[in-house]
């Protein structure tokens, strides 16, 4: 399944760590057509260009503040330390419109991208704007940021949200599918960007030199296509998932796990529309009840 999972470095290019799906991608996947991810770390002063293209793009800090540029228009990105302290000003760009960004500091930045028709204005979305869903009780807690979802952007094609999930917890669960349009779901790609770390654990001496903070992707056939995916990811692993049912998203224990979602499909309407697998849908009964992880929300 080496078509589907991207170990960190395996789908470099030029600066960039991660480049696929995008316009000028040299890196290219049969079959995919609907998204694109690019993952650049840049040292102070650095630069990123991405040139004018059909495709609507998000400008994602990861690490670290940005100034991203777009038609002249200077954006500040105000950022945060990491992943997993709390959402982050992202910004909209719009297609047809070439992006720079730069950090004075450094860190790391996500470009998700889609192609797209349809013009819609820039966007500066703030941290403060971003709707933050806590989804899911027990240990199926995670916290969702909704930056790039129907109800909180206006744009073409794409979907776009990161979930962070607790040491020890699922997500992405039940497995579930969007691969056909139907009543009551919609065909999307989606892309999995994943990075991990050692997690707070109270009360513990904390973890020796040669720890691994790891987490599992799971994504099997639906119907007729072969697809069988059970992925250890780390910081800057990619998991593609071109149709099919997918999920869980574990995050093993002593670590916690973060994932951005590129979502984006040739269907008249966007949105999230789901099937779950019907072996596994009944466990969203059981989070009634329940409490969400008391670990949640994370923050700044």
């Amino acid at each position: 399944m080496a078509d589907w999972v991207y170990p960190l470095g395996s789908a470099a290019e030029g600066c960039w760590d991660v480049s696929l799906g995008t316009a000028d991608s040299a890196v290219t996947v049969e079959g995919w057509a609907h998204t694109g991810l690019k993952v650049a770390t840049l040292a102070p002063g650095a630069v990123v260009e991405l040139p004018a293209a059909g495709e609507e793009r998000i400008v994602i800090p990861l690490s670290g503040a940005f100034t991203a540029t777009v038609d002249g228009e200077k954006y500040q990105l105000a950022g945060r330390a990491s992943v997993f302290h709390g959402p982050t000003d992202v910004l909209y760009s719009g297609t047809e419109k070439a992006v720079t960004v730069s950090s004075s500091d450094g860190g790391r930045v996500a470009v998700a991208t889609a192609p797209a028709n349809v013009q819609y204005p820039t966007r500066l979305i703030t941290a403060a704007e971003t709707p933050v869903e806590l989804r899911g009780a027990g240990n199926c807690s995670r916290q969702v940021h909704n930056f790039g979802t129907p109800a909180a952007l206006e744009a073409d094609r794409f979907i776009v949200c990161e979930v962070i999930t607790p040491a020890g917890n699922w997500s992405s669960y039940p497995p579930h599918k969007h691969d056909e349009e139907k009543e009551g779901e919609t065909r999307l790609e989606e892309i999995y960007y994943f990075e991990t770390r050692v997690a707070d654990i109270p009360g513990t001496a904390g973890p020796g030199a040669d720890a691994d903070a790891i987490g599992y992707q799971r994504v099997y056939a639906s119907d007729e296509r072969p697809i069988d995916v059970a992925a250890e990811v780390r910081t800057g692993d990619v998991v593609l998932v071109p149709y099919g049912w997918h999920g869980p998203a574990m995050a093993a224990p002593g670590y916690d796990m973060y994932y951005l979602n590129v979502m984006a499909g040739p269907g008249r309407v966007r949105d999230w529309l789901i099937s779950d697998d019907p072996h596994h849908g009944w466990v969203r009964q059981s989070w009634e009840g329940q409490d969400v992880d008391p670990r949640l929300p994370f923050g700044a």
